[in-house]
């Protein structure tokens, strides 16, 4: 999983907070990362229908969706989130070892189950108990 689906879930709870559109700086300013991320990401979420874009000085991004609904299963698929991958496979096909032929396509299959179980998982949590539960923690601090 790279930090996209990270960037996406801190940029809607912090939008859904706010209520109104936010620019791609502040966004960034409190994602601590950089506009230009910022926008290509969130361009994917509006694709989605999450976030509506407004141009011009009084512009940004805002959160279009119910929080209390939208899950991080639908970021997750926005943005088509793999959230258990691996660059490398070990053995190789072409080998007679029945272990080294195989042991790439089990994985494979192994990988699809895990991210299968994370969609699952994502599917139970909102922006809207994100935000809560941010707020809750700060609370009993």
């Amino acid at each position: 999983m790279n930090s996209e689906f990270n960037v996406a879930v801190h940029a809607l709870v912090y939008l859904d907070h706010k209520g109104d559109f936010v620019s791609s700086e502040e966004l960034a300013d409190n994602i601590c990362t950089n506009p230009a991320r910022v926008r290509k990401i969130l361009s994917r979420l509006k694709q989605a229908g999450l976030v509506e874009a407004r141009e011009g000085s009084v512009g940004g991004f805002r959160f279009i969706g119910d929080a209390r609904a939208v899950t991080l299963a639908e970021v997750a698929e926005a943005l088509k989130t793999r959230f258990v991958s691996t660059n490398w496979r070990s053995g190789d096909v072409d080998k007679e070892c029945l272990v080294s032929s195989g042991m790439g396509r089990m994985m494979d299959g192994i990988m699809e189950e895990l991210n299968a179980g994370c969609y699952e998982l994502m599917k139970k949590r909102t922006i809207a108990g994100i935000e809560e539960q941010i707020f809750q923690n700060k609370k009993e601090e």
